[in-house]
Parts: structure tokens; sequence; C-alpha cells
């Protein structure tokens, strides 16, 4: 399977755009926030990808990273999403957005999008609540914690005191980089109370 293309970017469309890998012009349908942040024509560009084959169809979803196909497979996965309908979320939501909105079961955000009506915004939320935290919201923010140890204990300790779980999670990462891999729980909560209460 094609997991990642690296080219030129040959042209683009209201959702789609051609990249030229060595002569070999490859479709990739796309959001919007996708399509602007490949930047302009000629230039190079690396789109993530992900294969979706059916009975009548075959095509490349492009993504800007990693983490934005990640959530294009999860909503994906959700009973009522295309691929289409994934990617109007994605256009009309930053991956950050989206994380907050499933964390929070706020299907009033997810509705912004497209094509999704309440029913299915609420049907998005609701699987997806508790995945939320388990994936990175994109490079440069923090990452989200395993399970098992002193950081997913800390995170169940915010929790405990009435934190979100996104917002816990985020909380004990930055004082997990703050830290050390090694922090003990006590220093975790202590600093991660500081970062959620910020």
């Amino acid at each position: 399977m094609i997991a990642k293309l690296k080219g030129r970017l040959d042209e683009t469309g209201v959702d789609w755009a051609v990249l030229d890998v060595n002569g070999v012009g490859y479709l990739v349908h796309c959001s919007a926030k996708t399509l602007a942040a490949l930047g302009n024509t000629g230039e190079a560009c690396t789109v993530f990808t992900d294969m979706q084959v059916s009975e009548t169809d075959m095509r490349l979803i492009g993504f800007a990273s990693a983490a934005e196909r990640d959530w294009f497979r999860l909503l994906h996965a959700v009973q009522g999403v295309g691929s289409k309908v994934a990617l109007a979320i994605l256009s009309a939501l930053t991956i950050e957005e989206l994380q907050r909105a499933c964390a929070n079961q706020d299907a009033g955000q997810v509705s912004r999008a497209n094509g999704v009506g309440p029913k299915l915004a609420t049907r998005i939320v609701n699987e997806l609540k508790d995945k939320a935290g388990a994936l990175p919201a994109a490079p440069g923010t923090p990452s989200f914690i395993p399970a098992g140890g002193a950081s997913a204990d800390a995170v169940s300790a915010l929790q405990n005191l009435g934190f979100k779980p996104a917002v816990a999670a985020s909380a004990i990462a930055q004082a997990q980089a703050e830290l050390g891999e090694d922090a003990a729980l006590n220093d975790l909560v202590r600093i991660g109370l500081k970062r959620a209460a910020g």
C-alpha cells in the first residue's frame, strides 16, 4: 500500500491534487486544509496517504500530516462516515478542534462540517470520545500518554479531580516533557495540576 508520496505539486482542484513523483502523476483527494498546506504548484511537497478500495473505485486520500491521516481513519471507521464526509470534517475543523470536540462530546462543533447532521455528529463524538486522547493532535503539540506507568496514573488522578480526559492528558504530557521520562507520580501530578489549571 502507498503510505507516503514525496514529489512536486503538479496541479490542484477543489478537493484534489496531482503529485508528480519522478514523472508519475498521482491523483490524491484532500481536505481543504491539506490543499492549503501543500503550497504552490511546482513546489516540492510530501503527502501522507490512505488508499480506499471499493468494488467500483480505487482512490488515494492525501494528508498534510500523519496525525491527520490517523484522524481520517478513525472518522472513516464510524458507521455512516464515508471518505467524503471524513474529508469534509477535516476541512471544517483542525485536528486539535476535532480532538477537543470528541473529548468534550461537543457534537455541535462536528456538525459544522458539510454533510454532517446533528445525529451523525453525536454518533461521531460518542464513538470517538475514548479515542480522542489516544492520538497526537499534530506535530509540536504534547504527545498523549501511553497506557500504564506513572504518567497514565497521573492522567487518571487529574481526571478524578474533574479535568476532562484531553486536558488531563495534555497537562501530564507537558509535565512529563518538563520532568523527564523517569518522573515520579507525585511530581507529575503536581506539575500537571499547574498546567491543567493554567
